[in-house]
């Protein structure tokens, strides 16, 4: 008997659990839009509190009963299909997982077994939303953060797909650069997907609009902004400074104040407004570093105040309360890059289109090898970080 005749079933097996989960999901996906599964799915979202305990016993077990179980028969019915028209008996296990998730559901429609439902599990969220495999509290957004997203039961494949692993629907979210190219478009987009927006400014260029406030403030005065992040959903730290060839004391110190400086301490005053469960599940900081992290820019001050900010970041993901999204961006046209070759509008859609898949290393380049050198850059310090420094209280 070679590996391979062993491999093989092994890969079938797993490959038909995953398929049941896929099938939940597209299940769950279509409670949510067809008439007749709608009103039975509802049930489910009725059972819980915030905090994720049952609201109503009679509720949470009718809904075990008229949405968890004809989910499970789903489940069990394709995959049994899918290992019948195969000839692959291995692919019967996905069929048997299934079976276990309807005798589940059915012991908790009869007030057995509620531990078995691990993503409802009641008090705090502690965590913030995982990345592939669903928690608790990615789980929770679903509830009550937005309805219409989050639909994924235990593998996130699906949302990452349809573009429903983050909602920006109605979020406040904040730019700062506000005035510039990149924040303009960033802002334009994120109304577009329904957000309400603030734009953080030291400019006076800036007319208020119903979805978009203007606020101005100034490099060194992070901390006045305390009390408006805390009613802020998502940071984007976007403004930079690019002085070129300059390398005198004044060109160091305005780019190490301006790229790294303030973007540390304005990341960590928004980071102590994350006090709750609902922030865990719910706010989130994206920090624009820059493709200098790992290629030159042809401007030396800029690319070392860009390390430094992207190390730093690298650093507080470790250990940060909420998710922190990375934007690695490659020259787009702009005034700290007159020469650059992106249009800032698409980019800037193509950032939300990824953070709404949740990648959290966005990079946006025409320079294919910042794709493979950047990932291991970023696997390569946090590594080190974890290793050789001690966790954050």
């Amino acid at each position: 008997m070679n590996l391979f005749s062993l491999v093989f079933p092994v890969g079938l097996g797993l490959g038909s659990i995953v398929l049941a989960e896929l099938v939940r999901d597209v299940y769950h996906v279509t409670g949510h839009y067809w008439p007749p599964l709608q009103s039975l799915h509802m049930l489910h979202h009725r059972a819980y509190r915030r905090d994720l305990s049952i609201a109503n016993l009679d509720v949470y077990r009718r809904s075990q009963l008229y949405n968890d179980v004809p989910e499970s028969l789903v489940m069990f019915a394709v995959t049994a299909l899918v290992a019948w028209v195969s000839h692959q008996p291995a692919m019967f296990l996905g069929s048997f997982y299934a079976l276990g998730f309807m005798v589940g559901a059915i012991a908790r429609s009869q007030g057995y077994g509620m531990w078995t439902d691990l993503t409802h599990e009641p008090g705090d969220l502690t965590q913030i939303p995982s990345v592939w495999a669903v928690n608790r509290t990615y789980h929770w957004r679903h509830h009550f953060d937005q309805g219409n997203a989050y639909f994924s039961g235990y593998l996130t494949v699906v949302d990452k797909v349809l573009g429903t692993s983050l909602s920006l629907k109605g979020k406040v979210i904040a730019v700062t650069g506000a005035s510039g190219s990149m924040g303009q478009s960033l802002i334009q987009e994120l109304i577009r997907q329904g957000a309400k927006t603030i734009a953080l400014t030291s400019s006076n260029r800036l007319t208020e609009t119903d979805r978009m406030k203007v606020v101005s403030w100034q490099i060194g005065d992070e901390d006045q902004l305390r009390d408006r992040l805390k009613q802020v959903d998502i940071l984007i730290i976007n403004h930079g400074l690019n002085v070129h060839g300059d390398r005198t004391p004044e060109g160091v110190q305005a780019s190490l104040e301006v790229n790294a400086l303030s973007a540390w301490r304005l990341a960590n005053v928004f980071m102590s407004t994350v006090n709750d469960s609902t922030d865990r599940a719910t706010k989130e900081l994206w920090v624009n570093t820059s493709e200098a992290e790992v290629s030159p820019a042809f401007s030396p001050l800029y690319e070392i105040s860009k390390r430094l900010i992207g190390d730093l970041i690298t650093l507080r993901r470790l250990d940060a309360p909420c998710i922190i999204r990375k934007i690695v961006l490659g020259p787009f046209k702009s005034n700290l890059n007159p020469v650059g070759v992106m249009s800032p509008r698409w980019v800037a859609r193509m950032v939300v289109f990824l953070a709404k898949r949740d990648v959290r290393t966005i990079i946006v380049t025409i320079n294919p090898l910042t794709y493979l050198v950047f990932p291991l850059k970023e696997w390569g310090r946090s590594l080190y970080f974890r290793l050789f420094s001690r966790p954050a209280p």
